[in-house]
């Protein structure tokens, strides 16, 4: 049978995506940071099944239809899925080799009281880039870093402000950070196409940030100690061989990612050099990590392999660098690949039958300048992290949203995927009820109301990339053979 639809109006558009927040809403009260665990999931796959019901039932369209949109969704998305993977197994090789672990014993060393919020900033920075992740930068390092400003006669409020602007610019520029891989994902980008754009305003806004609290830090004696800090490094001498020889493998990495190596090839050889580097340079984590007896190329292979797949952690006798030494591999990545998939197929149904396109039309009839467009981007992607109270919903709706309307203003989808970064990412730990906000003031001890303004990163980002957008200035366009293609 011929299927016959009509053109669905605004009102059709918002009854899915009306659905999708109350019910995010509601999943945050009763779930809280666990909604990640699976719950995001299933709300993202009840509010697909509304949009699906809407297109059947007021729109005449027919389910296959629907499916081959959700199908050509999550293809869309499998690069990013597959790079998920080879993150996860590279972050377990680079943990049981000693490469996380020597870039935090190094990035302490940094840490001076006379400079104390700067170097927190710095130090937070260089965790996170390490580990991809803000929220483990600050429930480990950041804790420790947050006593010692305390006790050096800090305000907690602002000691917090600066390790999670060092934290979530480590996050942002972290290739293997989720939220680095979902917003090119979103876009349509690759991930290192996406860094690349996402320097030209994300450095400006760190290097305005180190300066505040440079001149912040000026107006206090700081002149305490530093013995927590040195106790987390001396633990990571005692367990890890620690030698300069582990930046090999890192080098090598960033040397592919110039020379504009596809990212899952430059991963794989990162994660694959990684395991040989801790064959080589980490003979007693591969023993205690595998757990075994045998010769030490079974002991090799178990404890890469484990690595590489699954969750290990090294034991040592701080509580705050066990929390830090921890992976999961890439069965790690599953609750995050999950999301992705769900998010697709609300995606996919929403876009093949026009509900994003008149979402999108209705927020930016009005705007026609490329100022007025990343304006608005940055705008939504606030509002939901104020109403989804989360940061990878605040990421994928408005990414689905907004990649055909750049792509029709002649815009590259690395422009809508740094805005979602600049936006989205950051201002999540700003929000109290947010999942990201509500996360770190549990974990510091500290008001999100009462860190919030001295999160200048974070405040500052949006900004940024607004101003670039009206000053056009890094911006990148399609050619007119690039449109073409596209």
């Amino acid at each position: 049978m011929q299927e016959k639809t009509r053109t669905p109006g605004i009102v059709d558009a918002l009854i899915p995506l009306v659905f999708l927040i109350f019910l995010l809403v509601l999943n945050i009260q009763i779930f809280g940071t666990d909604g990640l665990s699976g719950s995001n999931q299933i709300v993202l796959l009840l509010s697909a099944a509304v949009a699906g019901l809407v297109s059947v039932y007021r729109l005449g369209f027919h389910w296959q239809t629907l499916q081959d949109g959700i199908v050509k969704s999550i293809s869309s998305a499998m690069s990013s899925i597959l790079i998920l993977f080879l993150i996860g197994a590279l972050a377990g090789t680079w943990l049981l080799s000693g490469i996380v672990p020597a870039m935090i014993y190094y990035g302490l060393q940094v840490l001076s009281p006379a400079i104390f919020l700067f170097a927190a900033c710095v130090v937070s920075a260089i965790v996170s880039i390490s580990t991809g992740s803000s929220w483990t930068t600050v429930a480990t390092v950041g804790v420790a870093l947050l006593g010692i400003g305390k006790a050096l006669g800090f305000e907690e409020g602002i000691i917090a402000g600066a390790i999670i602007s060092g934290a979530y610019f480590g996050d942002k520029m972290s290739p293997l950070s989720d939220t680095t891989n979902l917003a090119p994902a979103m876009a349509g980008t690759d991930l290192f196409t996406h860094i690349r754009h996402m320097a030209k305003t994300t450095i400006p806004s760190i290097v305005i940030t180190l300066i505040l609290f440079i001149i912040i830090g000026i107006n206090y004696d700081a002149n305490g100690s530093v013995d927590d800090v040195k106790a987390i490094s001396t633990v990571i001498l005692e367990k890890f061989n620690v030698t300069g020889w582990l930046f090999i493998v890192p080098a090598v990495v960033l040397i592919l990612i110039i020379r504009k190596v596809p990212a899952i090839p430059a991963l794989l050889a990162g994660a694959l050099l990684g395991g040989v580097f801790a064959v080589i340079f980490q003979p007693d984590i591969i023993a205690s990590i595998a757990n075994d007896s045998g010769n030490y190329a079974y002991l090799s292979f178990k404890a890469v392999m484990m690595s590489l797949y699954g969750e290990i952690s090294v034991v040592t006798s701080n509580d705050v660098v066990n929390e830090l030494l921890v992976t999961r591999g890439m069965g790690g990545m599953l609750n995050t690949i999950w999301l992705i998939i769900c998010a697709m197929i609300f995606g996919g149904i929403m876009e093949v039958t026009g509900m994003l396109q008149v979402l999108a039309e209705a927020v930016i009839k009005k705007v026609h300048q490329v100022g007025s467009l990343i304006a608005s981007t940055a705008a939504t992607c606030v509002f939901f992290n104020i109403t989804t109270s989360d940061q990878y919903l605040a990421i994928l709706v408005p990414g689905r949203m907004y990649a055909d309307i750049y792509k029709k203003r002649g815009l590259k989808p690395e422009n809508l995927s740094r805005t979602l970064e600049d936006s989205a990412t950051v201002t999540s730990v700003l929000v109290p009820w947010n999942t990201c906000g509500a996360t770190q003031a549990g974990v510091l001890g500290v008001a999100t109301l009462v860190y919030a303004p001295y999160c200048f990163f974070n405040i500052i980002s949006p900004f940024m990339t607004i101003l670039y957008g009206y000053l056009n200035i890094g911006i990148n366009y399609y050619t007119e053979e690039e449109l073409e293609t596209a």
